[in-house]
């Protein structure tokens, strides 16, 4: 991989993923098989004027190893030193980079009861730090690195290091890095693209959403008063004396723009399009029922006892809290791979999330507490997991207050705005 591909990568990520500020300390978590571009990262944040810069590595296959052999007591633990490390860094108003690059199988055959220990430990002690940055205290970004595992997966018919070098081919590709030093210009016309997106969708105001496609979709999702559509690029809010207002785009590639729904208000019946991995494991062919907001029916071609103990994680787990439209026709979909990867695939399709909702998408959201998020139909729960809906047939109407019903998305894709 040319060095100029690798840096221009790792300056994105800074400058336009978390905007690393003068002064402000960054916290970097890794694969330790992503070390070299780990290291890219820590010296790009030091030329953008970082304060200090914390990497927290992780080994998925020591993560197997645990999960095969500790207690179940054990696993439902959560170490005190790593809810300080992000409760900490948090306070003090760091940047906070995620690189992903799971194996999406690599806790196949570990029992369902064993990952949701810890996943919920997981969740119990960082509740305050995910609010917060679902609530944009912080800026925030997760970015994608190719490993071997995950590689395999994605190129199963190359040998390990051709399939490595093809899965960075197509995250470059996905990023808009082409080692010419151009890719903040690109990224800035691809957010204007989506601002206007999100733009078209606020103006309208829209009281639900209905899908529907050949696959069977048909679902209708309310929408709260008082919703914002975002898309692209955010802002962090005011934090810790901090007058917030720095822009900073969460996930690389991002094709979406996402607003949450009423928690109480989805109605029907939906198809996944496409594998959703989940601890580590994969769910395909899903179908949700809803009525009046939660999913009261369910199945999957592989993986229906994981998405049950999904479902099952607590009460909102079960309940949406989040609708993201992405086009048919965006640079991930037409590539034809399908990266058993969330943050790729979602990008790839327009999808749902099950669970946590992000309180920014709410006017005045940011500020509130979560009986009063509660209160204006806003999801809570320890887990956010999306899952795919699109297709190339896929409409979707919105409907306004009075019952009018204006065109969003026509075979896959927005209708002019």
């Amino acid at each position: 991989m040319k060095e100029a591909l690798l840096n221009e990568y790792a300056r994105l990520v800074v400058r336009v993923g978390v905007n690393v500020q003068p002064a402000q300390p960054v916290v970097i978590n890794a694969p330790i098989e992503g070390a070299d571009f780990a290291r890219r990262l820590v010296g790009a944040a030091y030329e953008a004027g970082a304060r200090d810069v914390t990497v927290n590595w992780s080994d998925e296959t020591l993560a197997r190893l645990r999960l095969e052999h500790v207690s179940e007591d054990v696993l439902g633990e959560y170490p005190h030193w790593k809810k300080a490390l992000y409760e900490d860094n948090a306070a003090a108003g760091a940047a906070f980079i995620s690189l992903h690059g799971d194996d999406p199988e690599i806790f196949r055959g570990i029992a369902p009861v064993r990952l949701q220990k810890v996943q919920r430990a997981a969740g119990e002690a960082l509740m305050d730090y995910r609010a917060r940055m679902m609530s944009n205290k912080n800026t925030w970004c997760v970015a994608a690195i190719p490993t071997r595992g995950w590689a395999r997966k994605v190129f199963p018919d190359k040998t390990p290091a051709d399939a490595v070098a093809a899965l960075w081919a197509a995250i470059l590709e996905t990023v808009r890095v082409t080692g010419d030093g151009g890719a903040a210009d690109r990224w800035r016309s691809h957010i204007a693209f989506l601002r206007r997106a999100a733009d078209f969708l606020n103006r309208n105001e829209f009281d639900a959403l209905h899908y529907r496609n050949a696959r069977g979709t048909d679902l209708t999702v309310g929408l709260p008063l008082g919703h914002i559509w975002v898309g692209g690029e955010e802002a962090t809010e005011a934090a810790d004396g901090k007058p917030g207002g720095v822009p900073f785009v969460a996930n690389l590639p991002t094709e979406e723009v996402y607003t949450l729904p009423d928690r109480d208000r989805t109605e029907g019946v939906v198809y996944g399009t496409k594998p959703l991995v989940f601890h580590g494991n994969l769910i395909d062919g899903l179908r949700l029922t809803f009525r009046a907001g939660k999913v009261v029916d369910f199945d999957a071609d592989k993986g229906r006892e994981l998405l049950g103990d999904l479902l099952g994680t607590d009460e909102g787990a079960a309940h949406l809290g989040e609708v993201a439209l992405v086009p048919f026709d965006s640079p991930i979909s037409q590539s034809g791979l399908l990266f058993y990867n969330t943050l790729f695939d979602e990008n790839a399709a327009c999808h749902l999330a099950l669970g946590k909702a992000y309180p920014t998408c709410l006017k005045g959201g940011a500020d509130m507490d979560s009986v009063t998020l509660l209160g204006h139909g806003v999801n809570d729960s320890l887990l956010h997991e999306d899952f795919m809906i699109g297709s190339r047939d896929l409409s979707i109407a919105g409907r306004k207050k009075d019952g009018q019903e204006v065109p969003v998305f026509r075979e896959g894709n927005f209708v002019e705005f």
